[in-house]
C-alpha cells in the first residue's frame, strides 16, 4: 500500500479523485498528509476524509531554501512513499527535489513538452493549436521538464476559452494521475528506472 502526501495550493480537484479513489478497498494507495503553500480551498476536501493538512507559506521564511527546509520536514513526518503535486503552484528548491526524488510527481494541462509553466492552457489557445494534453511527470529542476510518466492529448474546440479548455483537460489529468499512481504501486512504472533513463 503506497502512502501519499499531497501538495495543492487551491481547490484541488484532482486531490478529490484520489480521496474517492481510496475509498476502493482493492485501490493500492492512501493519501495520510495534504500540504500547501497557502490555506487552500481544497484543505475542504482532505477534512471530509479525515486527513491531516498543513500549510507552508513562503512568505513565512527569509527566502526559499528555507523555506524548502521546512516544507521537507513537514512532508518527512509522514513518511511517505510518493508525493504529488497537484496544482501546487510554486517552483520547488533543488534541496527538495533531491529530498524527495524520484518519488516526486506533479501533473500538468499540457501535452509536455508542450506549454510547460503556469500557463499551459493560457498557451495552448494563444498558439492556435488543434491539439493540447495533460501530462503526469516526475519532477526535476527544471520546470515541467521531468521525464514523462503518462500523457494524452485533448482537442481545443473552436469557441474555446480557457475555462472551457481547461475544465475539458482537468478530467484527463485525474484519469491519468489514478493510473499513474497505480502502476507505481503495481510496480508497472519504476521511479528510479525512469530518472535515470
Amino acid at each position: 500500500m503506497l502512502s501519499l502526501v499531497v501538495l495543492i495550493s487551491g481547490g484541488g480537484s484532482n486531490l478529490r479523485a484520489l480521496l474517492e479513489a481510496s475509498e476502493d478497498a482493492e485501490f493500492p494507495a492512501r493519501v495520510v498528509a495534504v500540504g500547501a503553500d497557502r490555506d487552500a480551498d481544497g484543505f475542504e476536501h482532505a477534512e471530509a476524509y479525515g486527513i491531516p493538512t498543513f500549510a507552508t507559506a513562503l512568505s513565512n521564511f527569509p527566502d526559499r531554501d528555507a523555506w524548502g527546509e521546512a516544507l521537507v520536514e513537514q512532508i518527512e513526518v509522514w513518511q511517505p512513499d510518493l508525493v504529488i503535486l497537484s496544482g501546487f503552484m510554486k517552483l520547488l528548491p533543488p534541496r527538495v527535489i533531491e529530498a524527495l526524488g524520484p518519488n516526486l510527481i506533479n501533473t500538468h494541462p499540457a501535452y509536455l513538452p508542450e506549454f510547460p509553466g503556469a500557463h499551459g492552457v493560457r498557451d495552448a489557445l494563444a498558439a492556435g493549436v488543434q491539439q493540447t494534453g495533460a501530462s503526469v511527470i516526475l519532477v526535476d529542476n527544471g520546470v515541467d521538464s521531468g521525464p514523462i510518466i503518462a500523457q494524452q492529448r485533448v482537442a481545443v474546440l473552436p469557441g474555446d476559452t480557457e475555462h472551457s479548455l481547461h475544465e475539458r483537460i482537468k478530467p484527463v489529468e485525474r484519469e491519468l494521475l489514478i493510473q499513474a499512481v497505480l502502476d507505481i504501486a503495481n510496480g508497472h512504472i519504476n521511479l528510479k528506472e525512469l530518472a535515470t533513463a
